[in-house]
């Protein structure tokens, strides 16, 4: 016999009311009938749970253990339902992102806390890779989003542009490449290049705007590549956003470079048909796309 999850739910009222008759009332049902699923609930578990020679209906010991597991399994049962009725609704089960290190983190938290708020029943995984380890995760996991920097297209994929991203090459205001003009490529080739290692297992993936001397330090993320760069370990890229009062204060410096130190990407939101998106899949891409414009705005009040 199974157990009468229902039974448990009895248990909890009489607890309440302290007496069978007044449980029987607010449960719309016979005295009789109460007393019966208590009393199969005791033979089916093999467990004394009520002391029936007390005024009131009071828990033995056994009844008290047997009552919390019960309205835990109860809850349990309602969490049930309750994702049931969401997924009913269009929530997809897991909602998975692959996001490249190079972009801002603060839209897409907001985009993420807007979800959050919403109570969905969604499970979100983020992933942070970087350059073709974001496609490449993408598609070994079999992500449903992914915001890079560059990747090889595919006739399903559908991207979105974000706003732009710019990025300088700059060192410590002490390096010897900060009081240098009109650098040369074979001048800065002869300090040390700090970069960030693609996390791609492929060999074919490489970093377009590395400079390609001998002298390469790679490094794990950004937050290690600016504190290099501020102890004056080498020179590098970096996004303007991580390093905007940096560069005003002048603990780091933009390198003079006669080829350019500057450049700019367009970052893009990809899906693709082969996966595609359910409600709040749609829900983050709209609030993604919001943040974003709405994080451009800002650095453009603060330039």
């Amino acid at each position: 016999m199974k157990i009468d999850i229902e039974a448990f739910k009895v248990l909890e009222v009489l607890v309440e009311e302290g007496s069978f008759a007044k449980a029987a009332e607010r449960l719309h049902k016979a005295q009789s009938a109460v007393s019966y699923q208590v009393k199969k609930l005791e033979q089916h578990l093999g467990v004394k749970l009520f002391c029936r020679d007390k005024y009131r209906a009071e828990l033995t010991a056994e009844g008290k253990v047997m009552l919390a597991e019960g309205q835990r399994l109860l809850q349990y049962l309602g969490n049930i339902e309750h994702l049931a009725s969401r997924f009913s609704q269009g929530w997809e089960p897991k909602l998975e992102l692959v996001v490249d290190g190079s972009l801002p983190m603060e839209p897409i938290m907001r985009a993420l806390k807007q979800v959050a708020e919403q109570n969905i029943p969604t499970k979100i995984q983020l992933n942070v890779e970087f350059l073709g380890g974001v496609q490449h995760r993408f598609e070994r996991d079999a992500a449903d989003l992914m915001l890079v920097k560059d990747y090889r297209s595919g006739p399903n994929y559908c991207p979105q542009p974000l706003p732009i991203i710019n990025s300088v090459l700059v060192v410590s205001r002490e390096h010897p490449l900060a009081a240098m003009q009109q650098v040369a490529l074979f001048e800065l080739l002869q300090h040390v290049e700090l970069t960030i290692q693609d996390s791609s297992p492929s060999v074919h993936h490489s970093d377009q705007l590395q400079f390609g001397g001998d002298k390469v330090f790679y490094l794990s993320g950004f937050i290690m590549k600016k504190n290099a760069l501020q102890m004056g370990l080498g020179f590098g890229w970096m996004p303007e956003f991580l390093i905007q009062t940096e560069l005003a204060s002048g603990e780091l410096v933009e390198v003079d470079f006669i080829g350019a130190s500057r450049y700019s990407f367009t970052p893009q939101l990809v899906s693709t048909m082969e996966r595609p998106l359910g409600r709040a899949g749609r829900l983050f891409t709209d609030l993604i796309l919001q943040e974003f414009a709405l994080y451009q705005h800002s650095q453009c009040k603060v330039v």
